[in-house]
């Protein structure tokens, strides 16, 4: 919310509407379907649903969805998991089988492997046979992420994680990071990559990449640079589909467990977010109406 002012000035600032007040925020939940529109055919009233992307909007008791973001939810799998689970195990699946297509055997570069993103990437790199070195903040951080599969960790905090990687690969770097964080970690993450290697720059919790000078991907490797997202790993629906079809077939076989530490009511969605920038959380916050 704000002051007419201040709602003003944002619209002027972001002349796309989904960017203006007011803003519901939240991508992934799960609940049952009251009703669906004359032309759904594939969705009836009281499905068990659960969907992973926008629009945003999650952070609400009822609402109407797009019928083509919406999956259908195992039996095995209930509400509180999917709604955790959705958006992240979707993002792990479109990194790890979509963006760099890991076979197995693999060493690989993950930052913030304790939160919920990265417990998922620790079990799901572990199912598949990769070794995954994670950052984390601090020795609790990293027994919970060796816990979910982590090969080794690095405490970013004491560590310099350039040196760490080199030193846990006998100095042949990896061929692939996947870095939700952003500007902070940026430079380091090419210097761990071998040449021609992946980096995959899916978030940016500290702040966006800015700047980005394409020459140094030259001197350090001819190295490549995506920035998904998951919305354009969704579409058709098909590939949606298939990707939780995928992520529910990992988790009702327990290679994937979600681990959710913290659970608030929908009115205390603010303190949510509060402890989230403190970094008091870990694994995922699931929020119930």
């Amino acid at each position: 919310g704000g002051s007419a002012g201040t709602e003003k000035a944002w619209r002027l600032a972001n002349p796309n509407p989904s960017q203006r007040f007011p803003q519901y925020p939240g991508y992934s939940a799960a609940g049952r379907v009251l009703a669906v529109g004359a032309n759904v055919k594939f969705l009836k009233e009281g499905d068990r649903v659960a969907y992973g992307q926008g629009p945003l909007g999650a952070y609400a008791d009822l609402r109407v969805m797009p019928p083509a973001m919406v999956v259908k939810l195992p039996k095995k799998i209930g509400f509180d998991d999917a709604a955790a689970a959705m958006l992240k195990g979707l993002t792990v699946q479109y990194l790890f089988r979509q963006t760099y297509r890991l076979q197995g055997g693999e060493t690989i570069l993950f930052h913030a492997a304790a939160g919920g993103v990265g417990l998922i990437a620790c079990q799901w790199a572990r199912a598949l046979g990769v070794k995954l070195i994670g950052t984390v903040s601090s020795p609790e951080k990293a027994a919970l992420a060796k816990k979910h599969g982590a090969w080794a960790t690095i405490d970013y905090t004491k560590e310099n994680f350039v040196e760490r990687v080199k030193e846990l690969t006998g100095g042949a770097k990896v061929p692939v990071v996947y870095d939700g964080v952003g500007k902070d970690t940026w430079e380091g993450s090419l210097d761990c990559l071998q040449p021609r290697g992946l980096m995959v720059s899916f978030g940016n919790a500290s702040g966006a990449v800015t700047g980005v000078n394409l020459g140094i991907l030259a001197a350090k490797g001819s190295l490549f640079v995506t920035r998904p997202t998951l919305g354009t790993h969704a579409v058709p629906r098909s590939r949606l589909e298939a990707s939780a079809e995928e992520l529910f077939d990992m988790m009702t076989s327990g290679k994937i467990k979600v681990e959710i530490d913290q659970r608030y009511k929908l009115e205390d969605a603010a303190q949510a977010h509060i402890d989230l920038a403190s970094r008091r959380t870990t694994g995922s916050s699931v929020l119930v109406p």
